[in-house]
């Protein structure tokens, strides 16, 4: 198998391909299914695309992220050889690239306690504190859902999903599992992360015989903002030192 062309952009492939594994080590992902990409340029952007030899997220290597437009075709001779093709669902990325311009990155994946949670009805919702800054900050913005369980295999059905998720940095996707958007990979994987810790936590309370309530207003106010050195920078190397365990 030849590596991708446009040499330049090595060490942003070796990004979104850690960005897959990470996924996958958290079990957001699991066996073949979500993508990561990243916005390249105005028409371009960075995909984990279909090989030949698929193995699923947790094997993703530099040679499966290629390079396309926003309408799916190669983004530079040879991108798309070797048997290589963007996932299905590109127009979830695309559109919201499209639609975004605070995104540079965007996240799909499938998390079981995610979609189970939102089947049970619970809503993600700020039930933590210092456990979870960033993520308690996110839930209490809202984390919207988007009630179709299909395959967001077009710009028609992406455009409805990004409608729905609007401004925010995540949307759930009924029965499906959940997209996340930011300025890094970095940070649309930790979001990722951290839905599903509010996921999971909530599953516990709730088949625990408890009630879940949402961080008191004045609680929330003493949270600090750790900044992103801590809450991205550090954070990631942390899940990129998992990985090597």
């Amino acid at each position: 198998m030849s590596a991708p062309p446009s040499a330049e952009l090595a060490p942003l492939r070796t990004l979104v391909a850690d960005a897959c594994r990470v996924l996958a080590a958290r079990g957001l992902a699991d066996g073949i299914l979500g993508h990561v990409s990243l916005r390249v340029d105005d028409r371009r952007l960075l995909v984990r695309c279909r090989g030949p030899r698929e193995r699923g997220l947790a094997f993703t290597g530099d040679c499966d992220i290629r390079l396309v437009d926003l309408d799916g075709e190669a983004g530079a001779p040879g991108e798309l050889d070797d048997g290589y093709a963007p996932p299905n669902e590109l127009p979830l990325h695309t559109e919201v690239l499209r639609t975004r311009a605070d995104v540079a990155a965007v996240v799909h994946a499938h998390p079981p306690e995610v979609v189970a949670a939102d089947l049970a009805g619970l809503a993600i919702r700020p039930i933590v504190g210092a456990f979870d800054i960033p993520g308690v900050r996110l839930a209490a913005g809202g984390v919207p859902v988007y009630p179709r369980g299909v395959l967001v295999r077009d710009r028609r059905l992406a455009a409805e999903m990004a409608a729905v998720m609007g401004d925010r940095p995540v949307v759930l996707l009924r029965g499906h599992g959940l997209t996340s958007a930011a300025r890094s990979v970095e940070q649309a994987v930790l979001q990722a992360v951290s839905v599903d810790h509010l996921a999971r936590m909530s599953l516990k309370v709730v088949g625990a015989g408890g009630t879940l309530v949402d961080l008191p207003e004045a609680d929330m106010a003493e949270l600090p903002d750790l900044g992103a050195g801590f809450n991205t920078s550090t954070a990631w190397r942390h899940e990129l030192a998992r990985l090597d365990r």
